[in-house]
């Protein structure tokens, strides 16, 4: 008989979106019987109005990475006890203000890492073999009127060091090492369970390595974690590549450093204000762009969101969540 129940939105669960998820149509249409949305991006009064009258009692909030979750939002929302974002970076959420306020963060865990080493693997072979550079020469008809192309370098025996040894660092060392690269690495903690070597300064690191692939989060820690020194120590040959944020990387130094040669080339999804590229990059051939979309498959989006509503689902029947966040 429960089938065939009808519920009032009033009924169900309420779940505040400030900023739309990507595919939020899809959480709407797939999931709009089970919890009602408060969509704040769509009410014409400030969004703090908007709050006050209509979300003080909400208790669980669907974040997502372009809308920071700060304490001048959490100060609006006195009842809020849970904020979920499909993604896996956590850098546009207060952590130590969330845990004081006594809020549990659910993100996406490691469902993307396949996805996000694979893309980090494809721009390093794209960077070496000069795959996009080469496909814009034939498609220029360059071909046909110059006689030669110039070579590529070769994968096998090239010494990787990976920035962020977790989850997407250790999917693309396995993909790497069966290319026959050698894997060394800097993380916040020697990892005990893997016998790369470990590098306590990303200076030395770069300096002994032919390819830097940044993996880690984004964090007060790693904000322009790879500053000149770093560049300067990867050396002309040297390759960048970013999966990570793009704020890890000191992005004018970058810029500078691929136009002057300093660095051999990079391969970036990811960039310090995105969706604005710097145009220095454009006309550089040993430079392949992505739009932040390591992690999106249409696979991963239909786990993302199932995990995000897996925990929503949890919360609300008093289960532990599914992904939660410990704030270390």
């Amino acid at each position: 008989m429960a089938h065939g129940i009808i519920y009032n939105h009033l009924d169900l669960p309420q779940v505040l979106v400030v900023r739309p998820p990507d595919s939020f149509s899809l959480y709407q249409s797939q999931y709009s019987h089970k919890f009602h949305f408060l969509k704040a991006w769509e009410s014409p009064v400030p969004l703090d109005q908007f709050l006050s009258t209509n979300a003080r009692n909400v208790q669980a909030l669907l974040s997502c990475g372009r809308f920071p979750i700060n304490v001048d939002l959490l100060r609006l929302l006195p009842s809020l006890r849970l904020v979920v974002t499909p993604s896996a970076g956590l850098n546009h959420i207060d952590l130590s203000e969330c845990h004081s306020r006594g809020v549990a963060v659910a993100n996406a865990g490691s469902v993307a890492c396949c996805d996000v080493a694979d893309l980090a693997v494809g721009l390093f072979i794209d960077v070496l073999r000069k795959i996009s550079a080469a496909d814009r020469y034939v498609k220029q008809g360059l071909w046909a009127s110059k006689t030669s192309y110039p070579p590529g370098s070769k994968l096998k025996g090239k010494r990787i060091g990976i920035v962020g040894l977790g989850s997407i660092g250790q999917e693309v060392a396995k993909r790497l090492e069966a290319f026959g690269c050698s894997i060394s690495y800097n993380s916040r903690n020697q990892k005990k369970s893997f016998s790369y070597p470990f590098y306590s300064n990303v200076v030395e690191l770069s300096a002994n390595s032919d390819a830097l692939v940044i993996c880690c989060g984004l964090s007060d820690q790693t904000h322009r974690l790879i500053n000149k020194e770093v560049l300067l120590a990867l050396g002309k040959e040297g390759v960048l590549i970013n999966v990570g944020r793009g704020a890890i990387i000191d992005e004018k130094e970058m810029v500078q450093c691929l136009v002057q040669g300093d660095i051999g080339g990079a391969g970036l999804d990811v960039f310090e204000n995105e969706p604005n590229v710097p145009k220095e990059l454009f006309a550089l051939d040993n430079v392949v762009l992505s739009p932040h979309r390591a992690a999106f498959t249409p696979e991963t989006l239909t786990s993302m969101r199932e995990i995000a509503v897996g925990n929503l689902e949890a919360f609300f029947s008093n289960k532990p969540l599914l992904s939660q966040v410990i704030d270390d």
